[in-house]
């Protein structure tokens, strides 16, 4: 296929060249009726640019087939057999996908550490999750994805499951063994689900870890806007073999997207994609370059150490992205959060996510040594600060025993359930009904339906003591949880 094209950019470029004259939505018509205080900030490119799919540029139905043809070539610039285009983001993509998989009360083999997207799915659907265990270092309070033979086993013990969903890379940029479990799953004729959001760049350079499509998954979701030159929202999902219906997903996709997407983030996913298949290498090759002299000069400041080879072996991950450069800051005696809200306040320099011991900056194609030198300079001043910093509050992670908390009832059955309101103190041995969700990396410590222990109420309330956010509880400080009446389960 001929990727010097990008269907969407040149249907936008035709529509404003011969100055189209809409009446229809969006009501600001190509920004002429923006305010002109919000077009200063956004840009006049920004509403030239914001116009309407259907009956407007194009979409999946219309008779030029642009959005069909910029699906395509991504198919085809990753080796997928379908591709789909979304505008809600990899969290519509995954209940996409899950959905397509499984229905109301069927069993779905899911890894433990999934997003709480993957959570939001469970709830919306009824699925009924079968939970596998993440791979979890006691002595750095980590997890990293499970391994096949805990697919194996789940497999094992719930034979009637409609397939696998598995989270790789993580947030920390760990990496599960892909090709394994895909064939654990594919010996029992069941597909598996990878929520790659943080993989986009994945397929783009042989230095990096094995993509999904690569090993055998059989849907994948991608998040362009993250690792990728994708605007905010952007998401892919792509789909090979037989195991799942392409018109069966897309229809899953439909009934949850929007009716009005966004011609700029198809615009952006249209054109990253021809930027990857024209130049990744060279920009992949130089930002793997980049990160490897970053986590060497870091390693030369005082109290920091950068994670790496101890990610990696039996019983941790399989393989490792070196574009996520993660940080131990215990040496400073202190906290990853105490440290990214310092960086941020003194520095203007955001890390991409930070835990009770480590802080991690993302790198991409996008990064240069400028962008390399203000993030060194940076962790060298708080190391040189650290004592000014206050004494962090110490944050006990419970050991795996403890974390892995009971699934009492369905997820949707606790959250749509009749529920109350419980001092925290009350809430150990209760029923949650709402996720519980430390952010970033977005990993629910506890979900709708499982049981609440003590271990758990102490490290999420020792946590937001330390500067832990869990945005999604009713009450954000935890004072309070909101939990379910049990006796009220439906049938």
């Amino acid at each position: 296929m001929d990727h010097s094209q990008a269907p969407v950019l040149e249907a936008l470029d035709a529509y404003r060249r011969e100055g189209q004259t809409p009446f229809t939505p969006p009501g600001h018509k190509q920004g002429r009726g923006a305010d002109p205080r919000v077009r200063a900030v956004l840009g006049e490119g920004v509403f030239a640019s914001d116009v309407l799919a259907i009956a407007g540029l194009d979409d999946r139905m219309s008779s030029a087939g642009v959005l069909e043809r910029a699906q395509e070539l991504m198919a085809d610039a990753v080796g997928a057999r379908h591709t789909f285009f979304s505008t809600c983001g990899s969290s519509l993509s995954v209940k996409s996908a899950m959905l397509a998989v499984a229905g109301p009360h069927e069993k779905l083999l899911v890894s433990r550490d999934a997003h709480k997207s993957v959570v939001s799915g469970l709830i919306l659907s009824g699925v009924r999750p079968i939970w596998v265990e993440p791979r979890f270092d006691e002595e750095r309070g980590l997890s990293h994805p499970p391994g096949p033979e805990a697919y194996e086993a789940a497999f094992a013990e719930h034979p009637d499951a409609r397939g696998a969903l598995v989270t790789s890379p993580t947030p920390y940029g760990t990496c599960a063994d892909m090709a394994a479990i895909a064939e654990v799953c594919h010996r029992r004729g069941r597909p598996l689900i990878v929520d790659e959001a943080w993989g986009a760049h994945l397929p783009f350079h042989p230095d990096l870890p094995a993509w999904a499509m690569s090993v055998g998954a059989d849907v994948c979701v991608t998040s362009v806007h993250k690792m990728g030159s994708g605007l905010e929202q952007g998401s892919v999902f792509h789909l090979q073999g037989d195991l799942v219906d392409p018109a069966v997903l897309e229809s899953r996709e439909d009934l949850l997207g929007t009716t009005s997407p966004s011609v700029l983030l198809y615009a952006g996913m249209d054109g990253w994609r021809r930027q990857m298949v024209e130049q990744g290498h060279e920009l992949l090759d130089a930002a793997i370059r980049l990160a490897g002299s970053v986590r060497e000069r870091v390693e030369e400041l005082e109290g920091l150490h950068v994670n790496g080879p101890e990610f990696l072996g039996p019983d941790r991950a399989a393989q490792l992205d070196p574009l996520q450069v993660v940080i131990d800051v215990s040496g400073l005696g202190t906290t990853g959060y105490r440290v990214a809200d310092w960086l941020r306040e003194h520095r203007h320099v955001n890390t991409h996510l930070s835990d009770h011991r480590r802080v991690s900056a993302q790198f991409t194609h996008a990064d240069d040594p400028h962008t390399a030198d203000l993030l060194l300079v940076a962790l060298d001043d708080v190391s040189s600060q650290a004592h000014h910093l206050e004494p962090s509050v110490r944050v006990d992670v419970p050991s795996p025993r403890e974390l892995r908390l009971e699934q009492v009832v369905l997820p949707r059955d606790a959250f749509f359930g009749r529920t109350e309101q419980v001092p925290v103190k009350e809430a150990a041995g209760r029923v949650v009904a709402e996720m519980l969700t430390p952010y970033p990396p977005g990993i629910p410590a506890a979900l709708p339906g499982e049981r609440l222990n003590a271990a758990v109420v102490d490290y999420l309330r020792g946590g937001v003591e330390a500067g832990m956010v869990v945005p999604d509880a009713t009450d954000p400080k935890l004072e309070s949880v909101r939990v379910f009446v049990e006796g009220t389960e439906p049938g």
